[in-house]
């Protein structure tokens, strides 16, 4: 054989044979993407310190994710947009007034306690701004659950803080009073985002328009989302349709506190949660359970991030039962 010769090898290597042309990189700024419109009715709501609180958790975030990765001998890889997205949901999951301290423990705990411990991204089990979250509300619920009031749009927020619209169905709930606080709250005043809260859990229409986004890109699939606002609806539609004075309707749970913002871009995370479209239905429903569960016989007025972290411990489980068996596997 001439040295000009072509030979043809036979290249056999392991799984996975198919490739795709997402990557990391551009799954995360996808994400980012969609997360803009939330942002923009949060500043408009807020003002300024609802963007000094998105700027302060991105850059800690970053910042963070840079050192901890130099710590332990990893490549730095803060360009792929990762640390980006766990800034701004952290952010989206505090109060628009949080003292920027706060803002930067909440970014070191979720680097460090929500993902580098484990690993690294992929390795976590749990969301790392709901571990963020729920450590803060922890340590400082006086902040965590103080809330200013929208001026519908006037370029700030009101000095005085105010109940949410969970804050005041649970005192409603708690003392019988027959939803005389929380009715006063409009639907359309939900739906849009002109009322109290963090700034993730306040405009339903903007987290919807870049929860479109990401599945028109194939970055979230329906399953989650659908399976926990739909058993969230189911449940509620049962007390409400038995006693619609002493229980809100569907649409008003489906809107208020952070339902949206958990069932759209936090318990669709696809490092902490099911593979399969099975394992995201039982993951969703169970969400869905969960948080209602809470709301309804709580000491907390809202369940979201409890219920997302509970199920996403539940992940390795959901999987192990889901998932289809590998040809030519045999059962031990």
């Amino acid at each position: 054989m001439t040295s000009s010769a072509k030979t043809n090898f036979l290249v056999v290597s392991s799984s996975p044979h198919i490739k795709a042309a997402g990557s990391v990189s551009r799954i995360m700024w996808d994400v980012n993407l969609a997360l803009i419109p939330a942002a923009i009715a949060a500043v408009y709501f807020f003002g300024l310190p609802a963007l000094r609180t998105i700027v302060i958790t991105v850059i800690s975030c970053v910042v963070f994710e840079a050192a901890l990765q130099k710590l332990f001998g990893k490549r730095i890889t803060i360009s792929d947009g990762s640390a980006v997205v766990t800034g701004v949901l952290l952010a989206y999951n505090l109060p628009p007034t949080a003292p920027w301290w706060m803002a930067i423990v909440g970014g070191f705990v979720a680097m460090f306690l929500g993902k580098h411990l484990y690993g690294g991204l992929g390795n976590n089990p749990f969301n790392p701004a709901l571990v963020s979250r729920v450590v803060l509300l922890v340590a400082w619920p006086s902040f965590m659950t103080t809330f200013p009031a929208p001026l519908g749009g006037k370029g700030g927020a009101d000095a005085i803080s105010t109940a949410t619209p969970l804050n005041l169905l649970k005192t409603d709930m708690d003392m019988g009073l027959h939803l005389r606080n929380s009715a006063s709250v409009p639907l359309s005043d939900l739906f849009v985002g002109n009322v109290a809260g963090s700034l993730g859990e306040v405009s339903a229409l903007a987290l919807l328009l870049g929860a479109i986004y990401l599945l028109m890109r194939k970055v979230i699939s329906w399953h989650i989302p659908v399976s926990y606002m739909g058993t969230v609806v189911i449940f509620s539609g049962i007390y409400w349709i038995i006693d619609p004075t002493a229980y809100a309707s569907p649409a008003f749970h489906l809107f208020a506190g952070g339902l949206m913002l958990g069932a759209l871009f936090m318990a669709t995370d696809m490092v902490t949660t099911p593979m399969t479209g099975r394992g995201m239905l039982i993951f969703g429903v169970g969400c869905g359970l969960l948080t209602m569960i809470i709301r309804f016989y709580g000491g907390y007025p809202e369940g979201v991030s409890f219920s997302i972290l509970f199920m996403n411990a539940l992940t390795p489980l959901i999987d192990k039962f889901t998932k289809p068996k590998v040809l030519g596997e045999v059962k031990k």
